[in-house]
C-alpha cells in the first residue's frame, strides 16, 4: 500500500511538472534570447532557429515553442486531473474532470445534437489550448493565438472538419449548393465558402492581437508621463501601478476566454448546420436498400 501510494505521488509530480516545466522553459528562453532594447516594440513571434529546406525554410518561432509547451501543460493537467478515477468520485480533482465533462457534453449537444457528441473531445482541446495559449501573455510570453500562422492553422483544420460533413450528402448536392438559390450566386458562394476559416482566424487573431497591442501602447504612456511628471522618481513608473493590471484582465483574461468560446461555438455552428442530414439519410437507406436486394 506504501508502494503504490509512493507511486501514485511520484505520478502526480511528474504530472505537475509537466505543467509547469515547459512554460518556464519557455520563460528562460525568451530571456536568454530576447536583446535588450529601449524604447516600445510590437513585432511578430521572435524566431529561434532557421532549417533550410528546399522549398521554403523552416522557421521555429516563440509562438510555435509556446504552442508545444501550451500542448504539454494541458495534457499534464488532464493526466493529474484523471489519475486516480474511482467508480465514486474520492476527491476533489475526480469532481473538477466531471464536472469539466458534463460541461463541455452539455455544450456540443445543445449545438450539435447527440449524433456529433463524439466531437466533445475535439471542442474541448480547441477552447483549452485557444485560451491556454491565449493566457500565456500573462507569463511574459507571446501568445500563439497572436500569430496569425497558428490560428489559421486551426481555421484550415475546422474548415477541412466542415467540408468532409458537407461531403456527407454526396458530392453533387454539394456542388449544386453553389448555384443556389440561382446559377448567378455561384461566385458569391464559393466567396462565402472560402470566407468561412478566413473570418474564423482573422477574428480570433485580430481581438487578442489588439490587447497586446494596446496594453503595450498604454504602459508605454505610463511611463513616459511618469519621467515627464515625477523626473527622476518616474523610473519607478508610479503612474504604471493599476491601470495595466486592469487592462490585463480584460484583454489577457477576458478577452481571450471569450475567443476561445467563441472559436469553439461557430467550429460547432459551421459543422453542424452544414451537415446535410435528409440527404445523408437518403443515402444511407439507399445503400442499406441495395445491399439488401443483392
Amino acid at each position: 500500500m506504501k508502494e503504490k501510494n509512493t507511486r501514485f505521488r511520484l505520478l502526480d509530480a511528474l504530472y505537475i511538472a509537466m505543467m509547469i516545466v515547459p512554460l518556464l522553459a519557455c520563460m528562460v528562453l525568451k530571456v536568454l534570447t530576447t536583446p535588450q532594447g529601449e524604447g516600445i516594440t510590437i513585432s511578430g513571434a521572435q524566431i529561434y532557429l532557421t532549417i533550410p529546406m528546399p522549398v521554403m525554410d523552416l522557421t521555429i518561432t516563440a509562438s510555435q515553442i509556446t504552442s508545444w509547451a501550451v500542448m504539454i501543460a494541458i495534457l499534464g493537467l488532464c493526466l493529474y486531473l484523471t489519475h486516480g478515477l474511482t467508480v465514486k468520485p474520492e476527491s476533489k480533482r475526480q469532481l473538477v474532470a466531471e464536472w469539466a465533462v458534463e460541461k463541455v457534453n452539455g455544450l456540443v449537444s445543445e449545438n450539435m445534437g447527440q449524433r456529433f457528441m463524439a466531437f466533445a473531445p475535439f471542442i474541448a482541446s480547441i477552447m483549452l489550448l485557444s485560451a491556454f495559449s491565449s493566457l500565456t501573455s500573462l507569463l511574459g510570453l507571446f501568445p500563439p493565438t497572436s500569430d496569425m500562422n497558428v490560428v489559421a492553422g486551426w481555421a484550415i483544420l475546422v474548415f477541412v472538419l466542415i467540408t468532409h460533413y458537407k461531403l456527407k450528402g454526396g458530392v453533387w448536392p454539394y456542388v449544386k449548393g453553389f448555384f443556389e438559390p440561382v446559377p448567378v450566386f455561384a461566385p458569391f458562394n464559393i466567396i462565402g465558402e472560402i470566407a468561412t476559416p478566413v473570418s474564423m482566424s482573422f477574428r480570433h487573431y485580430g481581438n487578442v492581437l489588439s490587447g497586446v497591442v494596446i496594453s503595450t501602447l498604454v504602459a508605454y504612456a505610463l511611463r513616459s508621463l511618469s519621467k515627464m511628471i515625477f523626473g527622476f522618481l518616474g523610473n519607478f513608473t508610479i503612474l504604471q501601478i493599476g491601470l495595466p493590471a486592469v487592462l490585463s484582465i480584460y484583454f489577457d483574461i477576458f478577452s481571450g476566454l471569450m475567443q476561445a468560446f467563441i472559436f469553439a461555438m461557430l467550429t460547432m455552428l459551421y459543422i453542424a448546420t452544414g451537415f446535410p442530414e435528409e440527404e445523408y439519410e437518403r443515402r444511407k437507406a439507399a445503400k442499406a436498400a441495395k445491399a439488401a436486394a443483392n
